[in-house]
Parts: structure tokens; C-alpha cells; sequence
């Protein structure tokens, strides 16, 4: 098939088969190589929706289709990279459609720096953004249920999705949302294709409740999966599917829209900043700086500081000239403290407040308290920048790191991880894998209840 051609006749954005761009999307933030046979940008919904009637029309005889839609590729697990089709986004679909300061919808190629600038204007932000975030975009986010600095806080961005529009595998387009048990039985009764999503998807997970709910992991981070324990809750009533495709990576369906919560921004903020000489003693320091309760609790190693030391000048064109002088001067200090040793770890301790000075009463009190420790945890130095200004130059260092480390270092990746997801949802949705790039038989999504318990 010359799936170009095929395509063409029913696609309005762009498509592409050069080699040249077809390396360029082989790739994402992991360290894995698939190369798409077609890369798309799509103009709107009925373009997305086009690709899946096609692929669904022609997976039986030509089985190595498939879908992934695709951000900014900044995911770290292979979830933006596929063999067939790739849709980027970033292109067209990147309107933001209505903000206001309580909530906001979005396309999903947006990019989130672009984002907040038009949230902040409202006084508020989508607080779950990760440490990519000047790279990234909403619809990534959503799709890797993201959450960075301030997920201590905040916690993730499945907390603050209230809506998606999806296409699923009939090529349809959906708009799902958390829905009362009246709402959840007129669904189920439906008699079509949706209603048979949500009744089967009921009965899988009403059926296996208890089960499902005691396999949720006791962590204070879950990202990427399918989220079955989040979806329903017998207590509320509240039946939310947007909690299972939030993290889903594009493998139930396509999301070409997102309503988002926002929250306030927090008027003044500051940092207390630890250099530590090495990593023993974590297990004991950890608990202590929580105790504390602070907004975000981040780090970065002496690796991370030798590389943004090493392409300073790369700061340049991301900051801008006055940006980046700023930066040299405030750095002037941290420069001398490496005379007395280079630390194995940095610690960013930050804290909010309605005022600056209880900002900085709470860094002052971290401070204090961490004083007397000072020889058992090892720690030499600490920094207080207890105001937005001080505490830049870290973030500064802490986010770009990442857009450093993917375009100046070309013989080092991310180490890769493998975790499960369950095979009777995804099939529901996606029943011929066409949002599956990886070809996975059903052998490898055959797993019991107790593995899967077990492999979280």
C-alpha cells in the first residue's frame, strides 16, 4: 500500500514521508527507535477522525497499522514513537479555546510555556507541569498524566482534567466526563457503541471492585497506566472516565480536546537549597524537610550541574541576553561555593506563602532546623532565596537541563523501565490495536489480577 497516497485522499493537514523527517520523529525523549512510515499533522478533528476509520477499515489486511499521536516528544517511555502513523499535533491543533481563571480548554498541541503565559494572566496555573515544561505540551500531559515540582502540592495532571473530546476506534469523536450513576445507566442503555463502552467498562470494573481497589498503588506518584481503582467509585457514585485515558499514552483513543481545572497562583514563593556531599543519609533527611510541609520538594546531581556548566553559552538563546546576564551575576555565589567542594546533590526545597515574610519564615525555619544536622547529613552549604528573584537561577538550572541534555549530548539516553497495563480495557476500546505501536500479542497483555498487583 502506498499509505501516503491512501491518506492523502482523505487527510487536510500536511503529511510527510522524507527520510529526513521520518528519523526525526523515530525518536522521542527515550532511548528507543521505532521509524513511522507517514507522519501527519492534522487541521482539525475530522482529520483524526478520517486516519482511524481508515486504519480500523484496513488493520485485517494490513496489520502493521497502527496510530500514535504524538505532542512535542518529550515523553521518556517510547509512548510518542510508532512504526506506521504518527499524528504530531503541535502544528494546527494548538488552540486555546476559552480560559478563565477557574478553568481553561485547550488543543492538545499547545505548548504548555504558551499555556501558562495566557492562565498566569488570569492568576492561575495548571500546576501539574513537569520538569520539560518549557518543551512539552498539554496534550502530552494529559496523555502521561504528568506532574513535576509541584505534584507534592498538587499532585498530578488527572486532578485537573474535568473533560476530554476523544476519538475512539470507530473513527467517532466523544466528550467524556465524570457522570452521576443516572447519567452512567442512560449511558449504558444507549444500545450503540459508546453505550457498550461504558457498560462493558462498568461491569469489568464493578465486577472486580474490591480487587481493582486493592491493587491501587500506595505511592504519592502513579503516572502512566490505566488508572481502573480512579474510575469508579461505589461511595460517590461518580462514574469518570477521563481518569482512564489520562495516562494512557494515546493507546484507548486519540484526545483532540482538553477542559482544564486551573488553581491560583501562589503570590510569593521562595527556596531553601541544600548541597549536599552525598546521597547516605536521604532516607533520614527526606522525612525531616517534609515534616515541614514545603510546596515542592525537587533535586539535581552533580551530573545535571557539570552539564548546565558545560553548555552555559546554550542559555544564551533560551533566555535571552538580559535573562541570561542576570543569570551569570546571580550565579557569582554558587560559583564559590564549589571552591570548598563539589556536591553530590542539590536539594530545592521550596515553600508558598500570602506574603513574602511568611515565605520567609518558612524557609528561616527548614534552615534552622536542618542546622543541627549539618554534620550527620553531611550537608555543605545551604542557600536561602526566600523570593521568586533568588530562587530562579535553580529552577532555571533544574528545568533546562533536560532541553540541554536532548540536543547537546547525542551518546547518552534514559535508562528505560517496563510496567503492565491491563488487557480486558484497552481491548474494549481499541479491539484491532490500532492505537497500538508495539505490536504486543495477547500473550503480553495476559495478566491476572494478581500479577498485576504484584507487578506495582
Amino acid at each position: 500500500m502506498d499509505l501516503q497516497a491512501e491518506l492523502s485522499k482523505i487527510f487536510q493537514g500536511d503529511l510527510d514521508t522524507t527520510d529526513e523527517l521520518r528519523e526525526f520523529y523515530s525518536h522521542d525523549a527515550s532511548l528507543f527507535e521505532l521509524k513511522p512510515q507517514v507522519v501527519g499533522f492534522p487541521k482539525s478533528t475530522q482529520d483524526v477522525q478520517n486516519v482511524v476509520r481508515f486504519v480500523t477499515a484496513n488493520k485485517q489486511a494490513y496489520p502493521e497499522l497502527s496510530i500514535v499521536p504524538r505532542g512535542r516528544g518529550t515523553d521518556m517511555s517510547g509512548g510518542a514513537i510508532g512504526q506506521s502513523v504518527v499524528l504530531d499535533f503541535s502544528k494546527y491543533m494548538k488552540q486555546l479555546h476559552e480560559v478563565t481563571p477557574e478553568s481553561a480548554r485547550v488543543q492538545p498541541g499547545m505548548l504548555f510555556r504558551e499555556f501558562d503565559v495566557e492562565t498566569l494572566k488570569q492568576g492561575s496555573i495548571l500546576p501539574s507541569y513537569p520538569a520539560s515544561r518549557d518543551m512539552a505540551s498539554v496534550g502530552g500531559m494529559a496523555s502521561n498524566n504528568s506532574g513535576g515540582e509541584k505534584s507534592l502540592e498538587y499532585g498530578k495532571t488527572d486532578n485537573f482534567v474535568s473533560e476530554l473530546s476523544v476519538v475512539l476506534s470507530d473513527g467517532n469523536e466523544y466528550v467524556i466526563r465524570p457522570i452521576n450513576r443516572e447519567e452512567l445507566t442512560a449511558k449504558m442503555n444507549q444500545g450503540d457503541f459508546e453505550g457498550n463502552l461504558y457498560a462493558r467498562t462498568f461491569e469489568l470494573l464493578d465486577a472486580h471492585y474490591d480487587e481493582i481497589q486493592a491493587a491501587k498503588p500506595k505511592v504519592s506518584k502513579d503516572s502512566t497506566g490505566y488508572h481502573l481503582w480512579n474510575v469508579w467509585n461505589r461511595e460517590t457514585g461518580i462514574f469518570d472516565l477521563t481518569k482512564l485515558f489520562v495516562g494512557a499514552q494515546g493507546t484507548l483513543g486519540i484526545i483532540t480536546d482538553i477542559k482544564f481545572k486551573l488553581v491560583p497562583a501562589r503570590k510569593h514563593s521562595g527556596l531553601l537549597v541544600l548541597f549536599l556531599k552525598n546521597s547516605n543519609d536521604l532516607g533520614e533527611l527526606i522525612p525531616k524537610v517534609l515534616e515541614h510541609k514545603p510546596a515542592t520538594f525537587e533535586s539535581f546531581d552533580d551530573k545535571t550541574l557539570w552539564l548546565s556548566i558545560r553548555f552555559m553559552p546554550s542559555f544564551l538563546k533560551m533566555l535571552g541576553p538580559v535573562r541570561f546576564i542576570h543569570l551569570l551575576i546571580t550565579l557569582i555565589p554558587d560559583g564559590l561555593q564549589l571552591l570548598h567542594g563539589i556536591p553530590k546533590l542539590i536539594l530545592l526545597v521550596e515553600f508558598n506563602g500570602e506574603t513574602a515574610e511568611e515565605v520567609r519564615e518558612k524557609v528561616k525555619a527548614l534552615h534552622k532546623d536542618l542546622k543541627g544536622q549539618r554534620a550527620r547529613y553531611e550537608i555543605n552549604g545551604f542557600e536561602e532565596a526566600a523570593s521568586e528573584g533568588k530562587s530562579e537561577k535553580f529552577w532555571i538550572l533544574r528545568r533546562n537541563s533536560f532541553q540541554i541534555l536532548r540536543s547537546k549530548v547525542k551518546d547518552k539516553h534514559t535508562a528505560p523501565y517496563i510496567d503492565s497495563y491491563f488487557k480486558d480495557v484497552k481491548q474494549l476500546y481499541d479491539p484491532q490495536n490500532i492505537f497500538n505501536p508495539h505490536k504486543k500479542t495477547d500473550a503480553d497483555w495476559d495478566f491476572s489480577y494478581e500479577h498485576i498487583r504484584q507487578s506495582f
